[in-house]
């Protein structure tokens, strides 16, 4: 399936750069780039992504404001003990530009510090280890059942636009044994391999990541499309190849590889819940604080906490994997 977009010259000649002697690229080859590219990259742009303004594509939880990080240092000290917690860095994966999620949110922890996009990963000493949708934003392999082999799909640029095509059959280990002709697999394999490298870098304490995501038995039954979706100006779209650098790719990350290779780099109990259910088990006491003082009115801060919680707003759109080492 080809792109009815016209394509920028700028990232045609990226596209090019990147192939080398080959006509294609893996479509993971080509969500990296239109995603991280240092300068075209979607990621990499200096403009607002997230929020309810104009220009922007999606929203968050940390949208809500100052709330979300409120919730979530309270459920850190949870976790870990407020007197443990105190000497403990908060380090936030993959922050965007103008601002992590305690910005203004008066913390329990030692200090706290973000990582942006492209920054080098250097995580080191106690630390509270944090992200919020950074894995379902890493590049997904794409495959589609043909016959019993599984080919993997690439992206071509031809005619000065971009095209889907498959490409010669792979065998991994880890694609479905079963599944219908057609069916598309997107296997998060790049945010397996983002969480078994920050399980290897030299620090203990806890690890929280807010995403979205399934376990692997849904991904290989229940998807038969596939999970990756492109959002511009807050609409999704099945056209993954439109406007390169321009819209945001995603797809769902695989719980069951993430808690995997979180376990593999020696952290202990890794626990997979829904956004609501952590927060009411982890943060009860300041919701029901938090609640009681908004009771008499419809505050900006109670409507924030009901769009966090809910079940229909992303109470159960978002799961957090949290672990201890």
């Amino acid at each position: 399936m080809g792109s009815s977009h016209t394509l920028s010259p700028a990232f045609a000649q990226a596209f090019h750069a990147r192939s080398g002697a080959k006509p294609h690229l893996t479509f993971a080859e080509f969500m990296d780039l239109a995603l991280y590219h240092p300068e075209l990259g979607y990621y990499r742009r200096d403009t607002a992504r997230v929020g309810y303004g104009a220009g922007t594509d999606f929203y968050t939880a940390s949208t809500s404001g100052a709330v979300f990080g409120e919730m979530v240092a309270a459920a850190c000290v949870t976790l870990l003990g407020r007197e443990t917690v105190a000497a403990h860095t908060f380090v936030e994966l993959g922050a965007e530009p103008d601002g992590g999620v305690l910005a203004g949110v008066k913390h329990p922890f030692a200090a706290a510090r973000t990582v942006r996009i492209g920054e080098p990963l250097e995580i080191t000493g106690r630390c509270v280890v944090f992200s919020n949708e950074l894995f379902d934003a890493q590049p997904l392999r794409r495959f589609v059942r043909r016959g019993v082999d599984w080919r993997e799909l690439g992206v071509e640029l031809r005619d000065e636009a971009l095209h889907e095509i498959e490409l010669a059959a792979v065998a991994e280990p880890w694609l479905p044994a079963d599944a219908p002709e057609g069916y598309v697999f997107d296997a998060p394999r790049a945010a397996a391999e983002l969480a078994a490298a920050i399980a290897a870098q030299p620090w203990t304490g806890l690890f929280v990541a807010f995403d979205y995501g399934k376990a692997y038995a849904e991904l290989a039954t229940e998807t038969p499309s596939g999970t990756a979706r492109a959002y511009f100006k807050h609409t999704q779209s099945n056209d993954l190849l439109a406007c390169p650098g321009q819209q945001d790719l995603t797809g769902h990350v695989c719980w069951d590889w993430l808690a995997a290779a979180l376990a593999d780099g020696g952290l202990s109990h890794p626990k997979v819940e829904s956004q609501e259910a952590f927060f009411i088990r982890h943060a009860g006491e300041f919701l029901a604080q938090t609640m009681a003082a908004e009771a008499s009115r419809l505050s900006q801060r109670k409507l924030a906490l009901l769009q966090l919680l809910h079940p229909s707003h992303l109470g159960q759109k978002f799961q957090v994997l949290h672990a201890r080492r």
